[in-house]
């Protein structure tokens, strides 16, 4: 499949949800137990040339976003990613591809870290990240709590070889 990558639109919205739902569905994915039901609740937070899909022939296969971390100017270059992949589609490099082009574009728009909270036993995810250049730089225990229970986050983070050298 040739994939092109591209930013997100509010005409995408009803394939980025249902992919999103299908993250939450597996209970390693994220905290959150439903989608927003907008596509602008969705990407409110957002960086919007930060927010990309992959597509074949109109079908979505997964998307990206980064989150800024932070409204403090200290922190400008720091931003939270977030990857999900369809699940028919999942360990076919969608999410290399699509974590690949979120770096570059990251960078240019400015940013010199990313960072990704993903839970311990998601492990493909912790792969895909350290693949592309993350780092572990820590567990965060019992950081909250989904369907009451505790959850443990791996902290990684990436910095840029190009941004935020000086």
């Amino acid at each position: 499949m040739n994939f092109m990558i591209r930013n997100a639109t509010k005409d995408d919205w009803d394939e980025i949800k249902y992919i999103y739902e299908a993250g939450i569905s597996t209970g390693v994915a994220t905290f959150e137990i439903i989608a927003p039901s907008t596509y602008e609740e969705w990407i409110l937070k957002a960086h919007p040339k930060c927010t990309l899909i992959a597509l074949d022939e109109n079908k979505i296969f997964g998307w990206c976003k980064i989150t800024p971390i932070s409204d403090r100017l200290a922190y400008a270059g720091v931003g939270e990613v977030s990857v999900y992949v369809h699940p028919k589609s999942q360990g076919k490099g969608i999410g290399s591809l699509l974590l690949k082009n979120l770096i570059t574009i990251s960078e240019e728009q400015g940013f010199w870290t990313l960072q990704a909270s993903i839970f311990r036993e998601n492990n493909s995810s912790i792969y895909l990240h350290k693949k592309n250049g993350f780092r572990e730089v820590g567990i965060r225990e019992k950081i909250g709590k989904l369907n009451g229970n505790w959850r443990d986050n791996v902290l990684l983070e990436r910095r840029s070889c190009l941004i935020g050298l000086e």
